[in-house]
């Protein structure tokens, strides 16, 4: 992959001209391309609002002070924000293409997000990198890469591919990847595990960021994660938790997304004492949560709401993550700096009227200026339509009169408990059959177990979201209720179907790939929601999400229980039960 085509001598001779000319604005002898008239605008390095213009040429910031633009916006009483950056996305969690979640965030002020892509990597291996890069270039949003690091999650994992340090070292020479990204694997780490020391030496080698995703660790385990070379956490539920990481010099991203919701427990961090340290994230976000709360923007307001100072918890949402993944040219209101902006009305209401990406309006009350999807190569596109390698299933795949584990539930949490083994379905215990069935490769690979605390009392559920391999997983009432579901997951090429008495009763096409649907952000919300509702009809626990619950039962990398396509394991032992 060549990332570099233009010439050396083309690309200073550009570059050249362009400085010239943001030059001869800066000082007055040209004018700008826009002026911000006017402006109350907070100043990340002095930590208070300034005031007077802000203009911009070449889509940078060139100074404020006294100037004149071809456009310019009077802005007399609103407050001029960075943009903000979601410091750990995967983009795949909105279930939509990049387009649609760029049109989702940018109302949100968000102009920077720093993605893992390591959803799709575990359907296309590197074609699954190569398709997001292709499918996020030149968006309004700018869209920076942390490389997958564990694809499989763990090696008792089936995933489509398995991708080591030299399948991914190549990806580093593009100019939008940061480095290697959360390194789930911690017990790899820890127990040095040469091939997740690897791929952290690898990353060092090209002067990359590492990532963390270490829950709980304390003591000489958290020395060892950290002194492999991991720099950052997002899995901090805990403020003791994320003081002891602060403490070893971690930087510490502070979440809140669809599936973990830290924000409440961390607050206190947001004081001049540790806020340097501290960034917003969302990890995921279903298109519920884009479209109802907001993005980075919901966790600025739910900040200043709860007593934090508002110009450090702007400096948290845009400044810290530019600083840390070294952005240097975003995160703040500056002469150099990408002419990104939000503008709010004031700091109690927070309601964002106006979006500015490199200098162009992109959002004006809430609306979106139309913006055109990024070309892909039309392989990817096909093989990215083409994932599921299946034969058709039958009540026989999922029947066996052996004894399983059960998987427990625990309410308002991924976490499970062992609740001991089961021969049969009984819905009145509310003991359903669970399979997650090997979808990349056709292996004919099912592991089956039971679980508890669901709720279902008819009929299945059936998702091609199913953390991280994203193999098919199936919860139902009767084996033959199961293979309708998964059947017609693998009949849409992906998504999310729920069954009863032998038919369709609601679902969600996600073709690209088994986990992002070809459809508008509204449309998948409207599917989603209208099949949410119906799941728990059929009696699923309304106090958990049918399907996000679910997709986390077969990531072997939270405890106690999960079923991978080989059977049930203790995620503490890493054995099969």
């Amino acid at each position: 992959m060549n990332y570099h085509q233009e010439s050396y001598t083309g690309k200073i001779t550009r570059k050249v001209n362009k400085k010239l000319r943001i030059v001869d604005v800066a000082a007055g002898r040209q004018k700008a391309d826009l002026v911000l008239k006017n402006a109350s605008y907070v100043n990340v390095f002095t930590n208070e609002i300034c005031q007077g213009d802000i203009a911009v040429a070449e889509g940078l910031i060139v100074g404020m002070g006294a100037y004149s633009g071809e456009v310019e916006y009077d802005l007399s009483g609103k407050i001029v924000l960075p943009g903000f950056i979601d410091a750990h996305i995967h983009l795949e969690s909105s279930l939509v293409s990049p387009k649609e979640f760029a049109k989702a965030v940018l109302p949100h002020g968000t102009t920077t997000v720093i993605t893992d892509p390591h959803e799709i990597a575990n359907v296309m291996g590197t074609d699954g990198i190569e398709y997001m890069l292709q499918a996020t270039a030149d968006l309004p949003v700018d869209v920076r890469f942390m490389l997958p690091s564990c694809v499989p999650a763990t090696p008792l994992d089936e995933s489509g591919a398995i991708l080591d340090y030299r399948s991914i070292d190549s990806f580093y020479d593009h100019p939008r990847v940061q480095g290697l990204a959360e390194m789930m694997n911690y017990v790899g780490a820890i127990n040095a595990d040469p091939n997740v020391i690897e791929k952290i030496v690898a990353a060092q080698a090209h002067h990359k960021k590492i990532d963390g995703h270490a829950p709980g660790i304390t003591g000489n385990d958290l020395n060892a994660y950290i002194a492999a070379g991991v720099y950052s956490d997002h899995e901090c539920s805990t403020l003791e938790d994320a003081i002891a990481k602060i403490e070893r010099g971690q930087f510490i991203m502070i979440r809140e997304g669809t599936a973990a919701r830290n924000l409440e427990a961390l607050l206190p961090l947001l004081t001049p004492q540790y806020a340097d340290r501290c960034m917003f994230c969302c990890d995921d976000k279903h298109p519920s949560d884009l479209l109802e709360k907001g993005h980075i923007d919901y966790q600025v307001k739910e900040a200043i709401a709860h007593g934090v100072d508002p110009i450090l918890a702007i400096k948290v949402a845009c400044h810290h993550a530019a600083r840390y993944y070294l952005l240097n040219n975003r995160g703040a209101i500056a002469p150099g700096y990408l002419a990104d902006f939000v503008i709010i009305d004031n700091f109690r209401d927070f309601r964002i009227e106006k979006v500015f990406k490199r200098g162009e309006l992109m959002v004006e009350d809430g609306v979106v200026a139309d913006f055109p999807a990024p070309e892909v190569d039309p392989y990817l596109v096909k093989k990215a339509h083409d994932t599921f390698h299946v034969a058709h299933l039958t009540a026989q795949d999922f029947q066996d009169p052996r004894p399983r584990g059960v998987i427990g539930l625990v309410p308002g949490e991924i976490a499970s408990r062992d609740m001991g083994y089961a021969e049969r379905i009984d819905t009145e215990k509310d003991i359903l059959k669970i399979a997650v069935i090997e979808r990349h490769k056709n292996t004919r690979h099912i592991g089956i177990g039971y679980l508890q605390g669901y709720g279902l009392k008819t009929g299945a559920v059936a998702t091609s979201i199913s953390h991280d391999s994203h193999n098919i997983i199936v919860v139902g009432t009767s084996e033959e209720e199961m293979a309708l579901a998964a059947n017609r997951v693998v009949e849409n090429r992906g998504g999310i179907v729920v069954t009863a008495d032998g038919t369709v009763t609601a679902e969600l096409v996600l073709a690209i790939a088994g986990i992002m649907s070809d459809d508008t952000l509204e449309n998948v919300n409207r599917d989603l929601e209208a099949a949410k509702a119906v799941a728990i009809s059929q009696g699923v626990n309304p106090g958990i999400d049918p399907f996000m619950t679910l997709s986390f039962m077969a990531l072997p990398v939270i405890p106690t229980l999960r079923l991978t396509t080989r059977g049930i394991i203790d995620v503490n032992t890493q054995q099969y039960i």
